[in-house]
This record gives structure tokens, C-alpha cells and sequence, in this order.
């Protein structure tokens, strides 16, 4: 029986790796099958598929900058035009970790620039490691060609050819035009949608910042060959060609910003000041013909890649000269207020031209006394009196009868307390003070003497020397106020006008001719026997007024440091006739088209220096051969008050 068993039980045993082999032949079979299809398809159903996917890899759409637009005075001069420069850029991927300090080190060598000026630049990068950093603008050709043969010893350093803006006058338009700079991560995340790039520039300031949309013109779109490092072997094709950026034709004459420049540099400079501003504008359009604001900066170096010294100079200097002083701060108005306080009395029938009030040496409230500029008053005024001697104490009564909301209505009527829309960014807005403001604000009511303050310009009033110059702009012009421009017209690339200057009238103001008439013949009696005599021996007919404003902490001896205005306008037929020898009729009239404004700060002075200023001004303007500057007003003595 064992036997049997045994016999009977081998071919089974035998049958088993024969199965197994079969078994594994199969799974053999059946793998290669599957890989054979799988090859198939790769290399003959999706080869096209992958092939486009390949050629991906190296080919990349990119966009095509345009060419910014440029800016030209209103005589058509070019203030701003475009220079092909070689720029020198860095990509951080292609920069080895381990070699970057030696390779900054000898680029900041060769490009003139301090190797921490290159790693700021490299580190604020908005973009990826794999895009390019623009390190250096307007690099020497010969260095450029060097640098661009020295790739193994530069790794990641590029060189490329841009243009670059040049601003061609530099210091004397800086604050108008501004400049252009780099675009930072939080700009880049807002206009990225709208086609700008991690090393794009922008406008920083000026009307370089306010019409950015305009000058920078469309991007175009090509397609370029990359090889594995990401650098650009060759333009492909050109999907969408660029569309270059409008231009700008300013309403400034730069002839008069040169004269502005040079009467303003001379009053700072005679007074030994440290900051100053001076405007000329026609009031009866709102056009700008001339600003000047210094200390200023030169916008050139800005867009060459400031350094970080140059810039923390600029920062420091007490003069702040990347303010503009006529927009951007705002300053008590002084005197130059006391048109508002006037206009507010006889439109609210508080005092008629005619109505005399006792203009002592001061007045006493509660306790305080609040004095007359001259520490005598000038006896029994009317308005002509109050107005052309500048009497606090007239119009410390004025504004008591008007009261403080009636006017700050005046006041905002003229477009004080609120930014003038001119096109500049960063402008101020000013302080007008009302029972409401003051409540805001401070938690408490307006008192009586914050209203005496009020009408002189002093207290709470704050106003921007542009604001102060269009509420007088307003006055010459009959009512009408206007948002003062400094473009006057838009360019498109073909050179044809696209947005012709058109004046934007803000508010046509309710107030009776009349009363307008009689304030512009009392600025003129300013000139003729009041606070501006010094003006009065001029062969034209001027008209202004002065204002003096303090401030701060007063000195050992109780004095209080103060700023200087003047105000003024002259009639569209300067020159004194015969027929009306002082003036007054042709002040009565609204046809002037120059207007200006003198801004002197901290300038305590023997007399007023922003009537100086303006006085030179006026000689430089009409060609006045004889010169009527009194230079010894100008000597510091902190005896003046207006």
C-alpha cells in the first residue's frame, strides 16, 4: 500500500513547476505588452503633445516695454526726454551663495556704487529669484562691455540697454516733474494684473507719479527662446507690437521758473533762510506758469539709483528739500487771511466798507490781551484803514461780528481747508476751524479768542501757499475759483493734442462783484500808503498783501519765531498812466493774468522778505532796469510784524 501511494502521487509533483513557469511566462508576456503600448504611445500617439510641452520649456511670451512719453514746457521745450542707457541687472538665482560678497564687491567696484546699495536692491527684489534686479542705471559703455564679458567671474550679472529718462534742466522742474524708481512688492501686487514687471519703474513723483497711465503707454507681447539658465537667446516672433506713452505739454514757462528761481534764491539766500516757495499762476484760468520750491533735489540722480547716502542727505537736511513746500505742508496764513475776514463781514452785512471801528494798541478778553501788531492800534478805522495797515485789532472785531462757523464758510468758499486738486500728489488740505472742527478734534468748543485769531490767520488756520494764492486768484478773477494745473495738454505718441487743457472750475462763488471790486482796490491801497510801500515807487501797478505768521516756541526774550507772505497781482496793462496814476482803476478791473505768491519760512527779518522777493521778481519779469530791492530789510533782527 505504501508503495502504491507513492507511485500514484508523483505525477502530480511533477506538473507544479511546470505550472509555475507557464504562470510567470504570462506575467512576463503580459509586462512587456503593457510596456510596449505605453512606448507606443509616448513615442508616437502624444510625440506631437510632447514635443509642444519640450518646446515650452525653452520658448516664453514676454512682455515688450513701450517708450514713455515726454514732457515739454508750454513753448514746446523738451523738460524730459529719453536716452538709451546700459543698465546692469543681477538674476539671484544665478548668484552662488558662496561667492556673492566677492561678486557684489567687484561689481560695486566696476559700476562706481557702494556693495550695500547692490544688496539692498537685490534683497527688496518684488519679483522671483529668477527675475532680473536692475543694480545700476546709466553705466559707462566701456565698463558695460566689460561686465558683459566677465560672466564666469560675474555670475548672474547681466547687462542690458534700456531708456532712461533725462530730466534736462534737473533741479529747476525736480518738484513739478519728479522722477521715476523701482517698482516695490506692494505696487507690483496692485498693477501686476495690468501688465508691469518685478524691475519696471514708476513714477515716483511730480507729474511723473500723477500721470503714470499716460506716459507709460501699452506693453507689448513677443515670444523669446530661453536656454536652461532662463537667459534670453533670440526673439522668436513679436505676438502684439507696443503702443509708446502719451506726452506732456506743462502750462509752465520756464522762462518765468528761471526768474522765479533766481528772485527766490536771492531773498533765501540774502536772509540767510533755509526753506522758501514762490508761484506764479493766471488767475483767470487756473494755468501755472511758474513753481519753485527749495531747497530742491536733483530728480537725475534718483533715476540713475540714488545711493543710499546721497539719499539720507536729502532726508536730513532741515530745508527738506523733497517736500514741496507750496503743496505738501501747510502753514499758518498770517495777515494774508484778513481778505477772507473782510470778504465774510461785508457779505454778511457784519461791517459795510464804510463802517469805522477804534483800532486800539489791543484788546482784553477774559482776562488776556490780544495786541495790535504796532502796539498802538491806528485809531477810527473803516475797511480801507483796517485793510491797508494790516490792523489786528480791526479785524479782530470783524471776525467777532462774523463768528467762526460764518467764517470758515468764507474761507472754504475761497477753497481754503481743502486740497486744490492741482496734479500733483501728496497735496495738503489745510485747517479751517469751526465750532464742528474744533469739537472733532479736540473734544471742545471754539472760544472767543480762538474766533479773534482766527481773523488774522493765526490760532488753528492752516493753509498750503497754493491754496492761499487761488483764494486771492478767485478774488481777481470776479468770484470764479479755479483748480489750478500744471498740465496743459496731453500729446498721443503721433504727436496730435488728445486731452487739450480745458480750465476746471471748481465754484462759481455767491458773492456780490461789488465787494470783490472793492477788496482788489484795497489791495492796491496797500501798496500806495499802507504795509507794502516799498512796492509803491515801481513803474507798474501792483496790488497784495502782506501777512507775517508766528509760531512755535517763543525766544529768551518772548519773541516768537514767524513765517512771511506776500500775496499779489498785477492787471493784464501794467505799466502807470496818466490817466490813472495810482492805480485803481485798473486794479478794479478782473483781467489780470499774472498772479504770484513769496513763501519765506522761519524768516524773522527786519521787513518783509516775500515782498523783496516778489519786488525782484516783478524787475526781472518787466525788464525794470532800475533796481528797487531795499536789501537791508532782509537783515535778521526778529523787529518785524505785519
Amino acid at each position: 500500500m505504501t508503495t502504491l501511494s507513492g507511485t500514484a502521487g508523483a505525477p502530480n509533483q511533477d506538473a507544479r513547476p511546470l505550472l509555475r513557469f507557464v504562470a510567470f511566462g504570462m506575467v512576463v508576456v503580459l509586462a512587456s505588452s503593457l510596456l510596449l503600448v505605453r512606448l507606443f504611445t509616448l513615442q508616437v500617439s502624444s510625440s506631437a503633445e510632447y514635443a509642444a510641452l519640450a518646446d515650452a520649456n525653452r520658448t516664453v511670451l514676454q512682455a515688450l516695454p513701450s517708450t514713455r512719453g515726454l514732457v515739454y514746457d508750454r513753448s514746446g521745450n523738451p523738460l524730459v526726454t529719453n536716452v538709451a542707457s546700459y543698465s546692469v541687472k543681477i538674476r539671484p538665482a544665478d548668484l552662488p551663495d558662496s561667492r556673492r560678497d566677492a561678486v557684489i564687491a567687484a561689481l560695486a567696484a566696476l559700476v562706481g556704487k557702494d556693495p550695500a546699495d547692490i544688496n539692498v536692491a537685490i534683497d527688496s527684489n518684488p519679483g522671483s529669484r529668477y527675475d532680473l534686479v536692475r543694480v545700476a542705471s546709466d553705466v559707462d559703455p566701456s565698463v558695460a562691455d566689460f561686465i558683459a564679458e566677465s560672466g564666469q567671474d560675474l555670475p548672474g550679472v547681466e547687462v542690458d540697454v534700456e531708456t532712461q529718462r533725462k530730466y534736462v534742466l534737473g533741479p529747476l522742474f525736480s518738484q513739478i516733474l519728479g522722477y521715476t524708481g523701482p517698482i516695490n512688492a506692494s505696487e507690483l501686487e496692485q498693477l501686476g494684473d495690468q501688465g508691469y514687471l518685478p524691475d519696471d519703474l514708476i513714477g515716483r513723483a511730480g507729474v511723473e507719479s500723477v500721470y503714470e497711465s499716460q506716459l507709460r503707454g501699452s506693453y507689448g507681447l513677443e515670444t523669446v527662446e530661453r536656454d536652461a539658465s532662463g537667459r534670453k537667446l533670440q526673439v522668436l516672433t513679436t505676438n502684439r507690437e507696443p503702443v509708446p506713452g502719451d506726452s506732456l505739454v506743462l502750462s509752465i514757462d520756464t522762462r518765468i521758473q528761471q526768474l522765479a528761481q533766481k528772485a527766490l534764491m536771492w531773498g533765501m539766500q540774502r536772509a540767510h533762510l533755509k526753506r522758501g516757495g514762490f508761484i506764479v499762476m493766471n488767475p483767470s484760468t487756473g494755468e501755472i506758469l511758474a513753481m519753485v520750491s527749495l531747497p530742491t533735489y536733483d530728480d537725475n540722480l534718483f533715476q540713475q539709483g540714488i545711493s543710499t547716502k546721497d539719499y539720507q542727505a536729502y532726508l536730513n537736511n532741515p530745508g527738506k528739500p523733497l517736500l514741496n513746500t507750496l503743496t505738501a505742508d501747510q502753514y499758518p496764513p498770517g495777515s494774508t487771511f484778513k481778505m477772507i475776514t473782510a470778504i465774510a463781514a461785508l457779505a454778511d452785512k457784519r461791517l459795510t466798507p464804510e463802517t469805522r471801528l477804534h483800532t486800539a494798541g489791543y484788546l482784553t478778553l477774559g482776562g488776556a490781551r490780544f495786541v495790535d501788531w504796532n502796539g498802538r492800534g491806528f485809531g477810527m478805522c473803516n475797511l480801507t484803514c483796517g485793510f491797508e495797515h494790516s490792523s489786528d485789532t480791526y479785524f479782530y472785531q470783524a471776525a467777532a461780528r462774523v463768528g467762526i462757523d460764518r467764517l470758515a464758510y468764507w474761507a472754504h468758499q475761497f477753497g481754503l481747508g481743502a486740497p486744490t486738486g492741482i496734479d500733483l500728489p501728496t497735496e495738503a488740505s489745510g485747517i479751517i476751524p469751526s465750532n464742528q472742527w474744533k469739537m472733532e478734534t479736540l473734544g471742545e468748543p471754539i472760544y472767543p479768542g480762538d474766533v479773534y485769531h482766527a481773523g488774522i490767520g493765526q490760532g488753528y488756520d492752516a493753509v498750503t501757499p497754493l491754496q492761499l494764492l487761488n483764494a486771492y486768484a478767485a478774488v481777481i478773477d470776479g468770484g470764479t475759483l479755479h483748480a489750478p494745473r500744471l498740465v496743459h495738454d496731453i500729446l498721443g505718441p503721433d504727436g496730435s493734442i488728445v486731452q487739450p487743457f480745458e480750465p476746471t472750475v471748481i465754484r462759481k462763488i455767491n458773492v456780490d462783484p461789488n465787494i470783490l471790486r472793492i477788496m482788489r482796490m484795497n489791495t492796491r491801497q496797500v501798496v500806495l500808503s499802507g504795509h507794502t510801500w516799498n512796492l509803491r515807487d515801481l513803474p507798474i501797478v501792483v496790488g497784495g498783501k502782506t501777512g507775517t505768521a508766528e509760531y512755535g516756541i517763543p525766544d529768551a526774550q518772548g519773541r516768537l519765531p514767524y513765517h512771511e507772505w506776500f500775496v499779489g497781482y498785477v492787471p493784464k496793462n501794467p505799466w502807470k498812466t496818466a490817466s490813472d496814476p495810482g492805480g485803481l482803476k485798473a486794479m478794479a478791473r478782473t483781467d489780470s493774468n499774472l498772479a504770484f505768491i513769496a513763501f519765506t519760512y522761519e524768516a524773522n527779518t527786519v521787513g518783509n522778505v516775500s515782498t523783496e522777493i516778489c519786488k525782484y521778481f516783478l524787475q526781472l519779469y518787466f525788464g525794470i532796469k532800475h533796481d528797487y530791492r531795499m536789501p537791508a530789510l532782509l537783515d535778521k533782527g526778529n523787529f518785524y510784524r505785519d
